[in-house]
């Protein structure tokens, strides 16, 4: 069905959901991930030596690797 207008109705409709999964699919993903990117340098930058060192031994502990 044709509209006089040359616009398909059906096509507006996937216009207006299609920017809202735009939103869900990538714009929000970046956000969090730059959110947690720059909490992750803030805490280390403030972070000493040696709660750097344990931390990544910790982690390597859990991960199952020996590490001494």
């Amino acid at each position: 069905m044709a509209s006089t207008s040359g616009i398909n109705p059906s096509s507006t409709i996937d216009g207006i959901q299609g920017g809202s999964s735009v939103w869900r699919d990538r714009i929000a993903p970046s956000l969090l991930a730059f959110a947690l990117g720059a909490a992750l340098i803030y805490g280390a930058g403030f972070a000493s030596k040696v709660e750097l060192h344990n931390a990544a031994h910790d982690g390597r502990h859990s991960a199952g690797f020996p590490c001494h």
